[in-house]
């Protein structure tokens, strides 16, 4: 199995989950003449295991004019309105507040909605980060870790990539009103977590979300965690009340539990002193690691690890993820997905 590896990992849990924070594909129709975002060639690591940074296809599905429903939305979009414009659609406008432009709309020439890839309500995939009740200066200082190239992914071709050039082209008025936006919704859990010692065959799919293969095949899970959609279709329509799978092996919320609540033995540092006994976030400096995607988590162990997470408030992670094997990050990772947000 193809994979990225480890080195100097640690974890008490992740200072700031927001894998991409606020904003989305800004790059697309001019992506070609941007600069690379891709980590600095010193920071850049092809030792780190591929399952915390999903990778994609492209999505090859053509505009029919069919009109796309969803269960319990009285909306109906096509094809192209979900995928294939600037904007993003809204599901369910009556569940959350009024997004503002940047959520909802984006900025032509600059950068598209941010609902596009965090989704209406902030909730985002595995490939993303859920935006939810994030501290509002939390947000505004990992936009700005990226603007200044204090904060990159540990691997080429990662998604942040992206989130970088859009957070160099993203006003401050635009990302606070969003950052205010997505700290106003409650998260409330969309995640089932299963143990166990086998899961499904899956496959890279259309915006990085993993398909599970038909045939009903399955592996061993290693040392992995692979996360999947409840329902791949409604996930594809970006259908934020659809939520996801999270395959953890046997045993791992246990002995994620042991290191995120003592350290386990001084492997690592209690996540509580700065995430809070109930791990839900600790003022604007330390962000909820609750109930989170379990491969946006480890995503941020690995980059405080390699050094490419370098921002502001960075340096707290630093001895916490020292020295974290591989299957520390899974273990912390897989408790943490277990908690209520």
């Amino acid at each position: 199995m193809f994979s990225f590896r480890s080195a100097l990992l640690n974890g008490t849990v992740v200072a700031a989950l927001a894998c991409g924070v606020i904003g989305c594909r800004a790059y697309q129709a001019f992506a070609a003449e941007q600069a690379t975002f891709d980590p600095p060639p010193a920071l850049a690591r092809t030792d780190f295991p591929a399952w915390p940074y999903p990778s994609g296809v492209p999505d090859d599905e053509k505009e029919e004019g069919k009109l796309f429903t969803v269960p319990g939305s009285k909306q109906a979009f096509t094809f192209t309105q979900i995928n294939k414009q600037r904007t993003t659609i809204d599901w369910f406008p009556e569940r959350h507040p009024t997004p503002p432009p940047p959520v909802i709309a984006g900025k032509e020439g600059a950068y598209n909605a941010c609902g596009q890839c965090h989704l209406i309500d902030g909730g985002g995939k595995p490939d993303t980060s859920d935006l939810r009740g994030l501290p509002v200066e939390y947000m505004m200082q990992q936009l700005a870790d990226m603007r200044d190239d204090d904060r990159h992914a540990s691997i080429n071709g990662a998604p942040l990539a992206k989130m970088v050039a859009i957070a160099k082209a993203l006003p401050l008025d635009d990302a606070r009103q969003a950052s205010e936006y997505f700290h106003s919704i409650k998260p409330v859990k969309r995640l089932r977590i299963v143990e166990g010692n086998v899961v499904p065959v899956t496959h890279p799919a259309a915006h990085a979300v993993q398909k599970v293969d038909p045939s009903g095949a399955t592996e061993p899970i290693g040392t992995r965690i692979i996360e999947v959609p409840q329902s791949f279709a409604r996930t594809l329509l970006r259908d934020p009340s659809s939520g996801f799978i999270a395959y953890v092996p046997a045993g791992s919320i246990r002995k994620g539990k042991a290191l995120v609540t003592s350290g386990g033995g001084g492997r690592t540092l209690p996540c509580a002193s700065c995430h809070g006994q109930d791990m839900r976030g600790s003022g604007a400096e330390f962000p909820s690691i609750a109930g989170r995607s379990p491969t946006a988590m480890a995503r941020q162990l690995y980059d405080f690890k390699s050094g490419s997470r370098n921002g502001k408030n960075a340096v707290a992670m630093k001895p916490v993820v020292a020295r974290l094997t591989d299957a520390d990050i899974v273990n912390v990772s897989a408790y943490l997905a277990s908690l209520d947000p």
